[in-house]
């Protein structure tokens, strides 16, 4: 769609090995980052002056606007910047980092929402009018309501 070569995953992962571990290390360093950032998102939230639906978007399109310029020095001191495409000019990876960044949040915020709803309070209960020997209570036999 972006027709960018850039990826997150490779580029965490070859910062370590340049080897065949390189996808599965980044793999899994991109998805703790991602964890982090849902637990640090899901203490946030609620203090969010926002829409419910807006604040995973917004959260996760601020990040990726903070984080962006680092592209930079990734472009300069990346052990393996000769095997990456530069990224910090190239306006096909910041618009696809965007459009990953806003699908996060909106998965991130729908996630957060739905595991942190809390039950409906449970209905009050009427008073029963019976007791347990199936004669009713003592006022209610003795009560008088006056002819209409």
């Amino acid at each position: 769609m972006f027709a960018s070569g850039c990826d997150d995953v490779t580029l965490l992962g070859m910062a370590f090995t340049r080897g065949e571990g390189s996808y599965p290390l980044g793999l899994a360093l991109h998805m703790n980052n991602g964890a982090l950032f849902g637990a640090a998102y899901a203490n946030l939230a609620p203090a969010l002056p926002l829409r419910r639906h807006l604040r995973g978007p917004a959260v996760a399109l601020a990040e990726h606007l903070v984080t962006w310029p680092l592209v930079g020095l990734s472009d300069r001191f990346h052990p393996s910047r000769e095997r990456l495409p530069a990224m910090a000019h190239n306006r096909r990876a910041f618009a696809q980092a965007t459009w990953r960044h806003a699908l996060f949040g909106l998965v991130l915020g729908e996630l957060e929402w739905r595991l942190s709803a809390q039950p409906p309070p449970p209905e009050p209960q009427p008073e029963a009018t019976y007791s347990s020997n199936g004669h009713g209570t003592l006022e209610h036999a003795v009560s008088f309501e006056p002819a209409s």
